[in-house]
């Protein structure tokens, strides 16, 4: 059977029989993957920690007929364990995962791959606000499937802004005259945080007061449930706190991967 070798990260994991589990991953060249990992739920298993989620692994793995089978794995990123000690960090990445999950699949998607192991990354390390880092994830995220939003010219007819009415269905801020009636409207400060998280001004996002980033974050799951169709189950546990966390300790880099911010 053909045998071939990526860099992925775990998006979720179901249990299999007794000892296996099926892992769902996203991998830099092969796009979404499932695969079978046997044994990994013994003690004794190779590399059952490096097949968690949030993890980066070197996976080697075989075509099987269904599921292809996982025979190898290496630590990459071994971001699991630190953002599980944060429970807005672990939340956060729950939400970001899902959202990979349903953002992509058998094809390849280097930029989805690349934007969803820095923005772990940058989970891990508490580079930012854990909500903030999730805010601009599902932006940039929903940005590469296709459905980049606009906070700055009317996404209906182009007018130049700024403009203060938010219209998620017709993909971000219109002019009074695409405004349908009864449009929420959205101050001029929300509307600049959503582009910071848009475009990784941090220095900008992170100055923002706790009101306005929950006013953002209100447009930015409103808009990641329309064009997702359903919600995310993970965004209801999200804590509404998402002021920054003390730094942790950085882990070994990975190859050329870039950082969400």
């Amino acid at each position: 059977m053909p045998v071939y070798r990526d860099e992925a990260v775990v998006l979720r994991t179901h249990k299999l029989g007794e000892a296996d589990r099926i892992v769902t991953m996203l991998s830099r060249q092969h796009g979404k993957i499932r695969a079978v990992a046997k044994g990994v739920r013994r003690t004794a298993s190779r590399f059952g920690s490096r097949l968690e989620p949030f993890m980066v692994a070197d996976v080697q793995l075989y075509e099987g007929r269904s599921l292809d089978i996982v025979t190898q794995a290496e630590s990459i990123g071994a971001y699991g364990a630190l953002i599980a000690e944060d429970y807005a960090s672990y939340t956060a990445a729950n939400a970001m995962v899902e959202a990979a999950d349903r953002l992509t699949d058998a094809e390849a998607s280097l930029q989805q791959y690349l934007l969803l192991v820095g923005a772990l990354r940058s989970l891990s390390r508490r580079e930012h606000g854990p909500g903030l880092t999730l805010d601009s994830y599902l932006l940039r995220a929903l940005s590469l499937a296709g459905w980049a939003p606009s906070f700055e010219d009317c996404s209906r007819c182009g007018a130049p802004g700024p403009h203060t009415a938010v219209v998620v269905q017709l993909g971000g801020v219109v002019c009074d005259n695409c405004a349908p009636q009864g449009a929420p409207r959205v101050d001029a400060d929300t509307i600049a945080l959503l582009g910071a998280l848009l475009t990784g001004d941090w220095a900008a996002a992170e100055a923002a007061p706790e009101p306005t980033r929950s006013r953002a974050n209100g447009v930015v799951a409103a808009y990641t449930q329309w064009h997702l169709e359903r919600g995310l189950r993970s965004l209801q546990h999200i804590p509404h706190d998402q002021t920054p966390h003390s730094p942790a300790p950085h882990d070994q880099p990975t190859h050329d991967q870039k950082a969400s911010g």
